[in-house]
């Protein structure tokens, strides 16, 4: 472990962490996408994994005793071809609406009919923030509003323009407001990264898990890992959070999954 890893809370102790993953027949890694796999970019589509991931998700993927997961609020089509993987992992996207298993099988869960009626809306008053500069996502449950790389006035415009239509139009239709790094987003209620994760934690039993995320979106699935599992929080610099471990990429995050290999094939050896 290198000396820019901190436990930020007893329950992120790595060593003891993974003396339990050393020990356990099956085992799940859960990794965010954007910040923590990949450098965000102005330009989502170009946000490429850092180098040195995709070679280490090949391992992982190839000695088939670990369960990867990739987690995501980007629609699963923009995401798969920027993971680039040997084989396809088990993708969510969406926040959770739609899920991807490694035989290619998706499924995507359809909101209701008013909560996609109201975010057409959005995406039809949403015109004026793209006149600001702001660029919007429409996906299958969500309207995002990306305004990275805009000057901080701009910025205060937007969120400021989106939240007051918002109010006006969309809270009360099943829509609620997320921020997120680099925009703000309006998403079809009932669904979360934190959904995802017990889900998970359901179907992997008493498998050691692991979370790995950056973002605000990802505060809701640290929350509800168990007793046991390991929340993971991925950036540059440290901020308030439910994760018990804090990573540096690109650094500690290869060192992290490099650790994760090893004690895999230890166990495989034995």
């Amino acid at each position: 472990m290198t000396q820019a890893m901190h436990v930020l809370q007893p329950q992120g102790d790595p060593d003891r962490f993974f003396e339990r993953l050393a020990r356990a027949e099956r085992c799940a890694l859960l990794l965010d996408y954007d910040g923590t796999l990949a450098p965000f970019h102005v330009d989502p589509a170009q946000a490429l994994p850092h180098p040195g991931v995709r070679a280490a998700l090949n391992a992982l993927l190839a000695a088939q005793d670990t369960r990867l997961i990739i987690i995501s609020g980007r629609w699963t089509r923009d995401l798969l071809p920027l993971l680039g993987l040997d084989r396809q992992p088990e993708v969510w996207g969406s926040h959770g609406w739609e899920r991807c298993r490694p035989d290619g099988r998706c499924e995507t869960r359809r909101p209701d009919e008013r909560a996609l009626q109201a975010l057409a809306q959005a995406d039809h008053w949403s015109e004026s923030v793209a006149a600001l500069g702001a660029r919007r996502e429409l996906k299958p449950a969500s309207l995002a509003i990306h305004w990275r790389g805009l000057d901080p006035h701009a910025v205060h415009r937007i969120r400021a323009d989106v939240l007051e239509q918002w109010a006006l139009y969309a809270r009360d239709q099943g829509l609620e407001a997320h921020d997120f790094d680099g925009g703000i987003e309006l998403r079809v209620a009932g669904c979360s990264k934190a959904d995802v994760v017990r889900t998970i934690a359901a179907e992997s039993g008493n498998a050691p898990m692991a979370y790995l995320g950056d973002d605000f979106t990802d505060e809701d699935a640290f929350r509800v890992l168990r007793p046991g599992d390991l929340g993971v929080l991925v950036r540059s610099d440290i901020r308030a959070t439910a994760a018990g471990l804090w990573l540096r990429p690109p650094g500690d995050l290869l060192d992290f999954l490099r650790r994760w290999s090893e004690v895999r094939a230890a166990r495989r050896a034995c």
